[in-house]
């Protein structure tokens, strides 16, 4: 089993559970706990799959995925007594989420030999949408419209993804690095504080 398959499971159980913990901090249902976590999983990628005219899209052709989300929705539900004392626990499952995600959607775009640039949009829609769409079914205004750095953490890992790609580096220590440096830029902007600026209209 090839190490980005791997990475790519991965990445919907994270993102799946990170679903399923805001679905739980809503008191959402168990059928609305499952979807959520459903959305927040698979919500980037089917929007990639669709804009690059991939269908079905991935995760109607290989049911590991739905097994996968059914699992970590089952397990968050299980032990969501011991998951909510973690700290920010549902802030390290999006994180990782979105680092894995991030690469998985730029890979695509190289592997159909678009632009860089394009490449990189679709790495960004990837690992940020699913949570755009969470955020919305949620009633919440999505984390990549407010000041918080967080998309752009997902450009930055494209980039280095792209540029590494052009080196002799093994393919998973590409992977491993660029999954890092996401994950490291948000931890390091949200410890920090740190976020992009704001205008508003002068009164």
């Amino acid at each position: 089993m090839e190490i980005f398959y791997i990475l790519d499971i991965l990445g919907t159980f994270v993102f799946a559970i990170s679903g399923a913990l805001v679905a739980m901090q809503k008191k959402f249902d168990p059928f609305g706990i499952f979807i959520i976590g459903f959305v927040t999983a698979v919500g980037g990628g089917t929007l990639r799959d669709i804009l690059i005219g991939h269908q079905p899209v991935g995760w109607m052709q290989n049911m590991t995925y739905v097994y996968t989300i059914i699992l970590a929705v089952i397990l968050a539900i299980l032990l969501r007594n011991k998951i909510k004392y973690l700290s920010k626990s549902l802030f390290l499952f999006d994180t990782i989420g979105l680092g894995i995600f991030t690469i998985i959607g730029t890979k695509v775009g190289i592997n159909m030999h678009l632009n860089p640039i394009i490449s990189i949009a679709l790495g960004t829609m990837s690992g940020a949408f699913g949570g755009v769409i969470r955020d919305i079914l949620c009633n919440e205004i999505p984390v990549i419209f407010r000041k918080e750095i967080y998309a752009i953490a997902c450009v930055f890992g494209g980039i280095t993804f792209i540029l590494l790609s052009y080196t002799q580096l093994p393919q998973n220590i590409i992977y491993f690095f660029t999954i890092t440096m996401v994950i490291a830029i948000r931890i390091i902007a949200v410890k920090f504080h740190l976020s992009l600026p704001t205008f508003y209209p002068k009164n």
